[in-house]
């Protein structure tokens, strides 16, 4: 019997797939049947005995009492690595979304197909296609012990799911683990700083997308992208350069970059607002700020930090101009914060009253922002879904 952990997106593919699964959930209260004949089942009634084979969703966490139970254990990477065809494998904390998509943009037209994390679950992407491109989050690859990467590209990696991993370490462990398992004849682009992580693959070092492209030869100065859109760039032309020696200026620059994600946009009186919902921690948040540092800012911060520490940040903003309004789970946490490093906030708690407040403030001179540094799923279904609210509240 194959049992499977969790009703999302990727195990409902896999069970579409394969049929004559059990389906184990929390929030089944019942015995059930699927369309496709799949038993769905409440997390009481796994049996280890009688389970051959165990997937979880991505997300669901190592401490949940099925996964300790669960003696076949493995990953979605792992069941479809012999139906695999050569792929590349996508991580980091911030821009994998990004740097996915810019690279099946670049590579659609030699028959690559896309996702992962992202788009389609394993179970519904073409095994015969010449190339796989896989958005993998820290998730799957904490639980993937067999599957490998032709090529692997890392973007750098911050404090992030420390709630989830157990520690920044164990986090940080799971994102380079792949690296042990590839072998001579690929390649990985990753941060310096693990340039001395073992592994049998051709190690590509960066600092940054200047560093990066000066290895590359790609003339940084052609590509039309601000940061941090610029690294996710310069890394996707790095692997269309690897794989077929091609630098493509135009098709890049023609790539439209997604929407939750420094998305800027005005209300009726002109002024400025900037949708960075996917600035789900801390380092995004960072970057954001960056991109603004000549501005007076107004910005939302607060939700679930997963226990991540949050110095950084405010570190970040102390030579800023920037007013910070508090919501989310955290709230009371972003207010000590701030007060800390002497800026003016505000307890709002829900977005709904920090973006009124924020009406108030905000000029023609200043721009507004939600970049939280936290996930969403304390007060919204997703980011996206706070994103949406977002704009809604300010054009409303």
């Amino acid at each position: 019997m194959i049992s499977l952990f969790g009703h999302g997106k990727t195990t409902k593919a896999i069970a579409k797939r394969l049929v004559n699964c059990s389906i184990f959930d929390d929030g089944f209260k019942e015995k059930s049947i699927d369309e496709y004949g799949n038993l769905l089942l409440p997390t009481s009634e796994f049996d280890a005995h009688k389970s051959t084979l165990e997937i979880p969703s991505p997300g669901f966490p190592p401490s949940h009492v099925m996964v300790k139970k669960a003696r076949n254990l493995i990953s979605e990477y792992d069941y479809f690595f012999d139906d695999m065809p050569s792929s590349i494998w996508i991580t980091g904390t911030n821009g994998k979304t990004t740097t996915t998509q810019m690279l099946q943009h670049l590579l659609t037209q030699k028959g690559s197909v896309c996702g992962g994390n992202i788009g389609e679950p394993l179970a519904n992407l073409d095994t015969k296609a010449p190339l796989w491109i896989l958005e993998t989050s820290s998730f799957t690859l904490h639980y993937t012990k067999k599957a490998r990467p032709n090529i692997y590209v890392i973007l750098p990696i911050k404090p992030d799911h420390i709630s989830w991993h157990g520690s920044f370490e164990t986090y940080e462990e799971a994102k380079l683990s792949p690296m042990k398992r590839m072998r001579e004849g690929s390649v990985v682009i990753l941060p310096k700083k693990y340039a001395d992580y073992e592994t049998l693959a051709y190690k590509v070092t960066y600092d940054d997308e200047f560093d990066l492209a000066k290895t590359m030869g790609i003339e940084i100065e052609k590509v039309s992208f601000k940061p941090p859109f610029l690294q996710d760039a310069i890394l996707a032309m790095s692997v269309q350069k690897i794989l077929y020696d091609i630098i493509d200026y135009a098709l890049i620059n023609s790539f439209k970059t997604d929407v939750h994600k420094l998305e800027e946009f005005r209300d009726k009186e002109g002024r400025l607002w900037v949708n960075d919902t996917k600035g789900t921690n801390v380092d995004a948040t960072i970057e954001a700020l960056k991109r603004y540092k000549d501005k007076q800012m107004l910005i939302i911060l607060g939700g679930d930090d997963k226990g991540a520490p949050l110095d950084a940040l405010f570190e970040a903003m102390k030579p800023l101009h920037v007013e910070v309004f508090a919501i989310g789970s955290n709230t009371d946490k972003i207010v000590n914060h701030t007060k800390e490093i002497g800026k003016t906030v505000h307890a709002c708690y829900e977005l709904r009253v920090a973006v009124e407040l924020m009406k108030k403030n905000h000029t023609l001179q200043t721009v507004a922002i939600l970049s939280p540094a936290a996930a969403s799923l304390d007060q919204f279904s997703s980011y996206a879904h706070r994103g949406d609210m977002f704009k809604n509240l300010v054009l409303s």
